[in-house]
């Protein structure tokens, strides 16, 4: 089963996104666990992932934590699909970046 970890300020304000992307990845058939936690604990917590995905207001983070996990996809969510809450959006570029 595929880890897909997102990151932002405190892990609240990504838990509705998580909800809509578990959402399209039932609905599409795609095997995957998706959780959401404060960027304070991408170290401890984002090890076990597939794919990082940081929340707009933390992408000043991109470039510590790609150092943090050298052999893991990481990227900043598009701020539009984070804004707008497109779930499947943002689980397709996931599922895209653990492709590449």
């Amino acid at each position: 089963m595929r880890k897909i970890v997102l990151c932002c300020n405190a892990g609240m304000s990504t838990s509705m996104l998580v909800e809509k992307m578990r959402k399209a990845a039932k609905e599409q058939g795609i095997a995957c666990e998706i959780t959401a936690y404060p960027i304070a604990e991408a170290e401890e917590k984002a090890k076990d992932a597939d794919v990082i995905l940081l929340g707009p207001q933390v992408r000043y983070e991109l470039k510590k934590i790609k150092k943090l996990f050298p052999h893991k996809p990481v990227e900043a969510i598009a701020p539009a699909d984070y804004g707008m809450l497109r779930g499947e959006n943002v689980l397709k570029t996931a599922i895209a970046m653990m492709e590449a």
